[in-house]
């Protein structure tokens, strides 16, 4: 059963990652597609809220800590 919180959190990463897919397809930024793609699909195979909610925050920093690292 899902609970509202796991919901409401995969809502909110969803809607994240369609902005980054959007964003990587329109500047042709390969880390923001990716991240944007996982993004939409991971909260499908995570059951743990607080695992959800910290890979998701995980996956949202990613595009930003690899740009200052100059990877």
């Amino acid at each position: 059963m899902v609970s509202s919180a796991m919901l409401m959190w995969s809502i909110l990463f969803g809607s994240i990652g369609i902005a980054y897919l959007v964003y990587g397809r329109k500047q042709r930024h390969v880390l923001a597609l990716v991240t944007g793609l996982l993004l939409i699909v991971f909260p499908y195979f995570i059951s743990n809220v607080m695992l959800l909610v910290s890979l998701g925050v995980l996956l949202v920093a990613l595009p930003y800590i690899i740009s200052k690292l100059n990877f």
